[in-house]
């Protein structure tokens, strides 16, 4: 029975880590490279409608008011924030970073309307932006 390399075996053990780190990534934020941006992920949304307003809800756990700036551009809601890694200051070692961090741009396509951005409002580790309809 061949033994054990102990290196092959730990380098083996951490490639596997990687590759299943890289899975993880994948699954829970997707990369995209806005023009002229650095790499940027991409938050979860939710998009409401009625009458008079949309209502867009935007998950930034961990982003600063001061940090996030969003915009109507033409026909786009443009959202752009920077999340840094909460600990970054402390020294000690990451043993889980599942939340995505770094700069980012959400670009949401809006209908042929005359929109407004009217308020912006954090709540609960949210944006939560209202967008009036003109008539």
């Amino acid at each position: 029975m061949p033994s054990r390399d102990p290196i092959n075996w730990m380098w083996a053990e951490a490639c596997q880590l990687l590759n299943q780190a890289e899975r993880l990534q994948r699954q829970f934020f997707r990369l995209d490279y806005p023009r002229g941006a650095r790499v940027a992920w991409q938050p979860p949304v939710d998009v409401f409608e009625d009458e008079r307003e949309f209502v867009v809800v935007v998950a930034l756990p961990g982003v600063s008011p001061g940090n996030a700036e969003a915009k109507i551009d033409g026909r786009t809601l443009l959202i752009r924030a920077m999340r840094r890694v909460s600990l970054q200051d402390r020294h000690c070692s990451i043993e889980r970073l599942e939340i995505p961090h770094g700069y980012f741009e959400r670009r949401l396509v809006l209908p042929q309307i005359r929109l407004e951005l009217d308020s912006q409002q954090w709540s609960d580790g949210c944006l939560v932006l209202t967008i009036r309809k003109m008539r």
